[in-house]
């Protein structure tokens, strides 16, 4: 639904987000009989599903996660991610009324006392301590909302990841990350160079080689391929590596990058070309191409930066969440096992981060997340 809300609405959990992971936190809020709300900044359902590119179908994602309570419909291989995945959300939002508000724009979130001007607002973060029992101030480009606890879903999409290199502002062809690209068709008979070795890069230079005039795939470390089934335990075993790094304050990094690379069926014809001769990331860019690390020259029209995201957290830096070591680190709190809570800030949760990135990783933190903040709610009405 979308609705213009008052100046300064009061509720249990805001939920930032309308993602797998939001929706699963909210699927759960709702069964904990909580008050929320549900901030999504996108204008319809779907979380970053509806921004992917045109040419990505289920049969490329190979389905996706069940939502709590809602089995995933019949998928159509060939039909368009963006469209099959926002319908199913859609869906979802109807089914259980959830309470989304769209579009809104989160620009910050604020201790409700550090706000009115203690001495917290200035320097160093508050302790946990301190901030029990306050509430926090959600300031959005329609209003504020005021709750006990936060639970922040805002995934990666809004903050692709652009490496700077010599000379990049001199190319007179076209730079364009992931959430650029829109198909192969616009590369047909150009000389294309990807940089990045993730699964998006794998999957781009398996749809443009095949049309292109060359493609050039340069990576800062060589890529790791998956070698043998991924099995559940496999699974396990990558998530385990993402959440230790969350829980010692590291920045995440994606499970595929644990899980290592798999070329499909239909990667195949560009592999034959030698679309996955991976080379070395080339040391500048020209106005009409790139210089490989070998001084040799790789003529460009296009350069597609495969090069992932970062966490879209800029809206929580009141809070002073982040720690020495670059990430926001997280624990585990009481019976829970998935850590999502922060660290510096008990009041606030964070989920489709570090290893609850992945669909399946999310729905397990949002029921958590869901439970944790609900424990911060209770606090908060024994402390009034």
């Amino acid at each position: 639904m979308t609705t213009s809300p008052d100046p300064t609405r009061r509720v249990d959990v805001v939920v930032i987000g309308a993602g797998q992971a939001g929706l699963s936190a909210a699927y759960h809020l709702k069964r904990l009989g909580a008050s929320f709300v549900v901030l999504d900044a996108n204008p319809a359902p779907g979380g970053a599903w509806q921004h992917r590119w045109r040419s990505l179908t289920m049969s490329d994602v190979h389905g996706i996660a069940m939502l709590p309570g809602l089995d995933v419909p019949e998928r159509v291989n060939d039909e368009p991610a963006r469209t099959f995945v926002p319908a199913y959300y859609a869906a979802y939002e109807a089914r259980f009324d959830l309470p989304v508000v769209r579009p809104v724009r989160v620009l910050r979130v604020e201790d409700a006392e550090a706000s009115a001007g203690s001495r917290s607002s200035a320097g160093a973060p508050a302790s946990t301590s301190e901030t029990a029992g306050r509430d926090l101030l959600v300031r959005t480009d329609v209003g504020t909302w005021r709750a006990p606890a936060v639970i922040n879903a805002t995934g990666t999409w809004e903050r692709p990841f652009w490496p700077s290199y010599p000379g990049g502002s001199s190319f007179r062809g076209r730079q364009l990350h992931t959430v650029d690209y829109e198909g192969p068709e616009a590369m047909a008979g150009l000389d294309v160079v990807v940089v990045g070795g993730g699964a998006s890069a794998v999957q781009i230079l398996g749809e443009v080689a095949p049309v292109t005039a060359s493609t050039t795939w340069v990576t800062r470390r060589e890529p790791v391929w998956r070698v043998g089934e991924f099995n559940p335990d496999a699974g396990r075993d990558a998530a385990a590596l993402v959440e230790d790094r969350v829980r010692r304050g590291l920045p995440p990094q994606s499970v595929v990058s644990v899980t290592g690379l798999m070329l499909r069926p239909q990667e195949q014809r560009a592999a034959a070309m030698g679309a996955y001769d991976r080379h070395p990331m080339f040391t500048r860019i020209e106005p009409d191409g790139v210089r490989m690390a070998d001084w040799s020259f790789r003529h460009a029209d296009v350069i597609v930066w495969a090069t992932g995201f970062r966490a879209a957290l800029g809206h929580l830096a009141p809070l002073h969440l982040r720690e020495d070591t670059g990430g926001v680190r997280l624990v585990a709190r009481e019976d829970a096992h998935t850590p999502t809570t922060a660290a510096r800030d008990h009041r606030v949760q964070l989920v489709g981060y570090g290893p609850s990135a992945s669909t399946i990783g999310a729905n397990r933190a949002g029921r958590v997340a869901a439970r944790s903040a609900m424990r911060v709610v209770a606090s908060r009405a024994a402390a009034a």
